[in-house]
């Protein structure tokens, strides 16, 4: 029984978002595992953005840097 863990920022996914993302996971499941979507479990985290870095930033400041701001 397969089980995913997405995690998001918390930066305002609708629930058709959300959905969207548990399709895709599913169908990704069902087309390399072979398995039965009833048996997938597909959960999504929505993390605060300051809990998050790339490019040794934290996620707000590198996108101010990439932005020009």
């Amino acid at each position: 029984m397969p089980y995913v863990n997405i995690k998001i920022t918390n930066e305002g996914a609708t629930k058709a978002q959300k959905a969207e993302l548990i399709k895709g996971v599913t169908e990704l499941l069902q087309k390399v595992l072979n398995k039965n979507p009833a048996t997938t479990f597909v959960v999504i985290d929505e993390v605060e953005m300051e809990h998050w870095g790339v490019g040794g930033l934290p996620v707000e400041d590198y996108r101010k840097k990439i932005s020009g701001n």
